[in-house]
């Protein structure tokens, strides 16, 4: 039999069983950590929503009280696919794979989930077919909405952010905005994002939002990967490696995308 040499440390399994009970304890506090950080999310005060909302949808034109979808909650993905986009984003089309196996459960709990863009509600509906999803998208084009909430913004606003610290943009961002097929000024007119709101007495109220890496929960694959052996294996190449799914095994070199080192923190 031949012998696999390993550069990582090897123990008996008595001494991996006690590692790993070591290990666990910290995993266990790091759960009550997120239990605490859950409720104090539960217990951030409320924004009511003034304004009158109006976004379009497959069905029509919807309020932002009527997307709710007759439950009180509702979590809104901010999904990058702007105005110049061809396509949606890839990195935020694997966060939306996800999305058709959750609703039911959401649903079940008095939740809505739906995803919202800046792009025509034409381009959204024909990507959605494209990738196989059944959730609700909904266009900000005409409103004034996404911007309101930070997450879009005009051409010009875009350039005039991102100029003086073009270099510094990391390389997937460039690359997914070649894929989106529009430039890196236009591929930054939208932002990634999660809020949650909360209608009460026919009052619609913002609870929560994060953007960042405060999305990763939405992305099942790192928690999968974390796990694995050898992580999230991304090094310099962060996210570089996540295409559409029906586009792995393509032509979707890195070496494509320029260069930039700066990672994004939470």
């Amino acid at each position: 039999m031949q012998t696999t040499m390993t550069t990582h440390t090897i123990v008996p399994r008595d001494e991996w069983q006690a590692a790993r009970a070591a290990l666990l304890e910290r995993e266990k506090a790091h759960t009550v950590l997120g239990d605490e950080l859950a409720r104090q999310r539960r217990e951030l005060p409320w924004v009511r929503i003034e304004k009158e909302y109006t976004l379009r949808t497959a069905e029509g034109r919807r309020t932002l009280a009527e997307l709710f979808a007759g439950r009180s909650q509702l979590l809104i993905y901010h999904f990058m696919f702007g105005p110049s986009y061809q396509d949606g984003c890839p990195v935020n089309s694997s966060i939306a794979d996800a999305f058709d196996s959750l609703i039911p459960h959401l649903k079940a709990r008095d939740v809505t989930l739906i995803a919202v863009s800046g792009a025509p509600i034409e381009k959204l509906l024909a990507y959605r077919e494209r990738m196989g999803w059944r959730f609700t998208w909904a266009s900000s084009y005409e409103s004034d909405f996404n911007a309101d909430l930070g997450f879009s913004s005009s051409l010009d606003q875009a350039r005039k952010a991102i100029e003086p610290t073009l270099d510094d943009l990391p390389r997937v961002a460039f690359r997914n905005a070649q894929k989106a097929g529009t430039d890196i000024f236009g591929y930054l007119t939208e932002l990634f994002g999660f809020t949650a709101f909360t209608l009460e007495a026919g009052t619609v109220y913002q609870t929560y939002s994060t953007t960042g890496r405060g999305v990763e929960f939405l992305m099942p694959y790192y928690a999968f990967l974390d796990r694995a052996p050898k992580g999230r294996d991304e090094d310099e190449g962060w996210q570089l490696w996540i295409r559409r799914h029906d586009e792995y095994g393509g032509d979707f070199a890195e070496e494509e995308c320029p260069t930039a080192t700066v990672q994004p923190g939470l």
